[in-house]
């Protein structure tokens, strides 16, 4: 055996042990997400769930706030990863089944994740300012939703051409970042109202705001989303 294997694999286990821990932090921290909601995050709790003393689960997460923007970071990815696989399986051109890809997939795995869903897009967490290493991970889904719009107004799709006031434009400077040009601005404002439409419906259906109204939540959803495609003039 070499020196450099010799040397390599002692840190290569240690480097697979801290992963391990890293992983049991963050399933011990979902588990009070579940619990106890974000604001209740504690990691003296955690260590303490895991029979571990504080200190040492400082050595991977330096306070509560590095903790969260892990846990933030991870939900944005599932939730990005889950919507990507539906959406990148089907043609470019089925505009209609590329948007209810995601919104099913957004949906889905809300419920099947309603803390991770609240964490990143519930109530902000006191004290707490996400950094910029969220900002990739949370716009994914947008990303995705953008490219749509890009797509659909290539082929001609047709939402309701309102005029948006400059004071609105002028608003929308820095989302133009990231919006292809040939979108143009009633469109863009389209696809922000479908957006708002589509994370503020699963919001209000995992706060029990359609119990007792709705009895198909499914059919219900399913309606909407296509009614929603319908404003952007993907039907």
């Amino acid at each position: 055996m070499s020196d450099t294997a010799a040397t390599s694999a002692p840190r290569t286990a240690r480097e697979r042990a801290r992963a391990e821990l890293t992983r049991e932090i963050l399933d011990t921290a979902r588990a009070h997400l579940e619990a106890e909601g974000a604001a209740g995050l504690s990691l003296r709790a955690v260590a303490r769930d895991l029979g571990m003393v504080s200190s040492s689960v400082y050595r991977y997460f330096p306070s509560r706030d590095d903790l969260l923007t892990r846990l933030i970071i991870d939900a944005y990815n599932g939730l990005g990863d889950a919507v990507d696989a539906r959406e990148a399986s089907l043609a470019r051109g089925d505009l209609l089944g590329r948007w209810m890809a995601v919104a099913n997939g957004c949906r889905d795995w809300a419920l099947a994740h309603p803390q991770e869903w609240a964490l990143i897009y519930g109530s902000p967490v006191p004290g707490y300012a996400a950094p910029d290493a969220t900002i990739g991970p949370g716009t994914r889904v947008s990303v995705t939703l953008i490219e749509i719009l890009a797509d659909g107004f290539t082929q001609g799709m047709t939402p309701e051409d309102v005029a948006v006031p400059r004071k609105v434009t002028r608003g929308m400077k820095r989302l133009r970042e990231f919006v292809p040009p040939i979108v143009p601005d009633s469109h863009l404002v389209a696809g922000l109202m479908a957006r708002t439409q589509l994370l503020g419906h699963i919001s209000l259906e995992l706060d029990g705001q359609y119990n007792n109204t709705i009895d198909d939540l499914d059919a219900f959803f399913d309606h909407i989303m296509r009614r929603t495609a319908g404003t952007l003039g993907l039907v």
